[in-house]
């Protein structure tokens, strides 16, 4: 169906939605209850009818769109003559109620390293309403016997097994991902950090490890011509200081909660500008 393929397409590009449905019909009416489309601020996709129907949906959409909203709404439109029109008259001579219901963008996040740590965190977060990919240079740490906790995930998991040039993937990213850092190999942590800070479509960048790890990282990433301020986007160590511990499920619990604190300051709207004086 084209709405269901337009909706993939949003989620995977992080771009925000409205799904338009008819759901409720008197009289004659272009198209039945159950039809549906989708907007997005520059397409859309399939018709719940055409006319000043679909365009007052597509409107209202956009409206909702740009400004954020996550509530749905119900339209109700008559199709007569005698009703006011704000774009064509439509007299089929029936009533249309259509459901508005935002398509969000979702979180999306990067983990670079699904050893211990790492799975355990994929195992937390597929539990939440994301886009999540895996990725990994070694083979063995992303078969789908392995991968089978991750089997009921609520959230999109995709799995990048690139056993040579992992920080390729980063590239591949939708933009605004919170990227973690948390490989087997510090010479491969160090690439991925590389890559990470050049690239300028990445929402947060955490890398785990010790001061003496993100000392050398650091001097390394300035030598190999990085500004301060470029390397100032990884954030080091990661996690919720409050919860410490060694274990692999302790340290993915802190690790989860500090990439939920991310998601949570996302949603929140941003203050309104006071002047200085006011």
């Amino acid at each position: 169906m084209e709405w269901v393929k337009a909706i993939q397409t949003l989620r995977a590009g992080r771009r925000a939605g409205v799904l338009v449905t008819v759901t409720a019909v008197r009289g004659h009416a272009p198209r039945e209850a159950g039809a549906k489309m989708v907007v997005a601020l520059d397409n859309v996709w399939a018709t719940v009818g055409g006319g000043n129907l679909e365009a007052l949906a597509i409107e209202r959409a956009r409206e909702m769109i740009t400004a954020d909203v996550r509530e749905p709404e119900l339209i109700t439109t008559a199709l007569s003559d005698k009703a006011p029109y704000r774009h064509g008259v439509q007299c089929c001579g029936g009533e249309v109620t259509m459901l508005l219901e935002p398509l969000p963008v979702v979180p999306s996040v990067a983990i670079f390293g699904v050893g211990h740590v790492g799975l355990e965190l994929a195992r937390i977060l597929a539990r939440h309403d994301i886009e999540l990919h895996l990725v990994d240079s070694r083979p063995e740490q992303l078969t789908a016997d392995r991968l089978a906790v991750l089997d009921d995930a609520v959230a999109s998991v995709h799995v990048h097994n690139v056993p040579v040039l992992p920080e390729l993937v980063v590239g591949e990213l939708p933009p605004g991902t919170h990227t973690v850092i948390m490989t087997h190999d510090h010479a491969e942590d160090a690439a991925l950090c590389d890559a990470a800070i050049r690239n300028e479509h990445l929402a947060t960048i955490g890398l785990i490890g010790s001061r003496a790890k993100w000392a050398r990282f650091r001097r390394k990433l300035a030598e190999d011509g990085n500004s301060a301020e470029s390397i100032a986007r990884i954030t080091t160590p990661i996690g919720v200081p409050s919860v410490t511990g060694k274990e692999p499920a302790v340290i993915a619990v802190s690790v989860a909660a500090w990439l939920l604190e991310l998601f949570i300051a996302e949603r929140r709207p941003a203050p309104a500008h006071r002047e200085a004086n006011a």
